[in-house]
């Protein structure tokens, strides 16, 4: 690619990001809506609980089962 592409894929990504920035109003996130009901907080364990412990326990599990599933007769390489 040359300088000139790479210069307006530049340009084209920080003007993008840019409206986005300004599109979204962290101000109006306060104001809460009709029928709004966020319910408790999870605590700091719960949260890793769900997006670290749950992600990689799930991970494990998948790649268990398609180990002792696998069926190929390929014969294992040696050094």
């Amino acid at each position: 690619m040359d300088k000139k592409n790479a210069l307006r894929a530049g340009a084209l990504a920080a003007g993008t990001t840019l409206m986005m920035l300004l599109m979204s109003s962290p101000a109006l996130a306060l104001t809460r809506d009709d029928g709004d009901d966020p319910g408790n907080g999870l605590s700091v364990v719960d949260t890793l609980g769900l997006y670290v412990v749950a992600p990689i326990l799930l991970f494990l599990i998948i790649a268990g089962l398609v180990m002792v599933l696998d069926k190929s007769d390929r014969p294992a390489k040696q050094g």
